[in-house]
């Protein structure tokens, strides 16, 4: 049975009252779809619902491994016309994904670098981290984050997905209708040049926190709206401040509420203000009124040209499931936290690098269907986790009168004067690659870093030319990837030899030290990284690591035997796999 009407719940981007025109978005040709003249729907693999950063990255995914898709939107640009400036901090592991997916270079090109951040209450700095003296950030060929608009990550996968071809992107194509069955689902469309529907296997909800699909399928979600206000000005300015992450928990310029400041691409400064709990959005986001806020924080005599200024509310939403029949919810339709910590469209990024390589393993007959279970397992997982954590930084920096109002003001005045305070602070606590605990396709193992994300590493090809692990997933080519440390033995070599015969794995060796290689296929590791990246043991003892094409560990061990091969069953979702 069709389900409701698009316009039932139609789009709201909840910037109403948005000012400034200084960006300029790219804007795509509406091509009339073949089905517009057929009778039947058409039947394709995969539909993905949604143009974001999102839909656009499971789109360039699965165009990199060879998948045939089509995205549709209800627009013809990337960002959202009139309130184009929303995500802005991308972390590691992102830049890490868009490597692999070839878009960091114009990425890195056009945005700016950070790793410092600075937390000041009051006139007082109370906390400061330099990201890249951390150990879990310092060896990834890619640094800790990049400020760049959220627009431009999309049109430059939108550049990527076109050349490598395999993925359609249809602008101007609105999702009006939507029924499933146990075999397929048939989806509505309706264009300038008319409605016609098409059937897919399976259906990628990127639609946003206002997803029709997720009220047609009356999907059960956990919210919590806050009164929390904040107004978003993106400027330039006459003089430069430091390219550092600061941000203040109490701004003597701004009534003692909080207020953030990162620099983005173009010259351009993202401030947000925090503003009082019954502001009126009209007022605050006035040319004259953003104006004097600004004076008052950098002074009368700034030169400041406004780019773009919009007042934002938020919330926070969680699904009970990430799967509904033959629908996948990921981003915003999944999740929706709280701006702190970049963990909005980061974990959307993820969400998408997680579902890809399952959906092209599927559909190439080289794993189970059940292993397309798995994506709830791991992603509601990192969702949970990061509503859990924004929710706290919000509660942080706008805390209820009594116990909560007491630890904040106590915790500002430890970390005034005592260092091991200072971590009581809360701004956010910046996005990480999400560890997947409760996985059905990780083996777990004591002293095993398995579900843990394997970094962007450098090491050194036979020939003695630098490599990075995303060149090692990109040889792989969307299959499993194993990682053979030490000397192998002629056992080893032999069941080695056998297990790549049968599952779809490619395999590299990497020798001690100056050890002769014992395997065609190896790289050299002078420095250890790659092997710590994997979370083994320094040394020269035999182990195995098995690295997942999202560059997730799925297994680690020591000798070459049936506990490897159980692992990639696991790791496929196969049943009935024996040693």
């Amino acid at each position: 049975m069709s389900l409701n009407t698009y316009r039932d719940v139609a789009h709201t981007n909840g910037y109403e009252f948005t000012q400034g025109g200084g960006y300029e978005l790219p804007t795509y040709p509406f091509v009339p779809p073949p089905e517009l003249h057929g009778k039947a729907p058409a039947r394709h693999p995969i539909v993905i619902v949604g143009g974001g950063i999102t839909g656009l990255t499971l789109a360039c995914s699965l165009a990199r491994l060879g998948v045939k898709a089509i995205l549709i939107d209800e627009d013809d640009t990337v960002g959202v016309k009139g309130a184009s400036s929303r995500g802005i901090c991308y972390t590691q592991k992102s830049l890490e994904i868009f490597e692999r997916l070839g878009v960091y270079e114009p990425i890195a090109a056009k945005g700016t670098q950070w790793s410092v951040g600075r937390t000041f209450a009051g006139d007082d700095e109370v906390y400061s981290f330099d990201l890249r003296q951390q150990g879990s950030f310092n060896l990834s060929q890619q640094p800790p984050f990049i400020n760049i608009q959220q627009f431009y990550i999309e049109a430059f996968l939108v550049d990527r997905i076109q050349q490598l071809g395999h993925v359609e992107l249809r602008w101007r194509n609105r999702l009006t209708a939507f029924e499933q069955n146990e075999r397929l689902a048939t989806l509505t469309v309706e264009t300038p040049a008319g409605s016609y529907r098409i059937e897919a296997e399976h259906v990628i909800d990127a639609t946003g926190s206002n997803s029709p699909l997720r009220k047609w399928l009356q999907v059960p979600f956990d919210s919590k709206r806050g009164d929390d206000r904040w107004c978003i000005a993106d400027v330039r300015f006459s003089t430069r401040p430091p390219t550092e992450r600061h941000t203040w928990i109490e701004a003597p310029f701004n009534e003692n509420r909080a207020v953030w400041q990162h620099l983005m691409a173009d010259d351009v400064w993202r401030i947000d203000y925090q503003m009082a709990p019954n502001a009126d959005p009209a007022h605050v986001s006035r040319e004259d009124v953003v104006r004097e806020r600004l004076a008052r924080q950098f002074g009368p005599e700034v030169e400041v040209e406004i780019v773009w200024v919009g007042p934002y509310a938020y919330r926070s939403e969680c699904v009970h499931h990430m799967r509904h029949g033959r629908v996948y919810f990921m981003g915003d339709s999944a999740k929706v936290v709280s701006p702190f910590g970049a963990r909005g469209g980061n974990t959307g990024v993820a969400d998408a690098d997680n579902l890809a390589w399952k959906l092209a393993a599927v559909l190439r007959g080289q794993a189970a269907p059940g292993l397309l279970d798995s994506y709830e397992d791991e992603r509601l997982e990192a969702a949970r986790e990061n509503v859990r954590v924004t929710n706290r930084t919000a509660r942080f920096l706008r805390p209820a009168e009594g116990i909560e109002r007491v630890y904040r003001d106590a915790a500002i005045a430890l970390a005034k004067r005592h260092p091991f305070a200072r971590a009581l602070v809360n701004t956010g606590r910046m996005a990480v690659a999400n560890p997947y605990t409760q996985s059905r396709i990780v083996q777990y193992a004591p002293g095993s870093a398995a579900g843990q994300s394997v970094q962007n590493v450098a090491f050194r090809w036979a020939n003695g030319q630098a490599g990075r692990m995303n060149q090692l997933l990109d040889w792989a080519g969307g299959e499993l990837l194993l990682l053979c440390f030490g000397a192998l033995d002629a056992p080893a070599l032999r069941r080695l030899r056998e297990v790549l015969a049968t599952t779809p794995l490619r395999a590299v060796q990497v020798p001690a030290g100056r050890a002769p290689a014992q395997a065609n296929e190896h790289v050299r590791d002078p420095q250890g990284h790659l092997r710590g990246a994997c979370g083994l043991a320094e040394g020269d003892e035999p182990a195995w690591a098995l690295v997942r094409p999202d560059g997730y560990l799925a297994a680690s061990g020591g000798t070459i035997d049936g506990r490897l091969v159980q692992a990639i069953g696991l790791t496929l979702g196969l049943t009935g796999v024996h040693a």
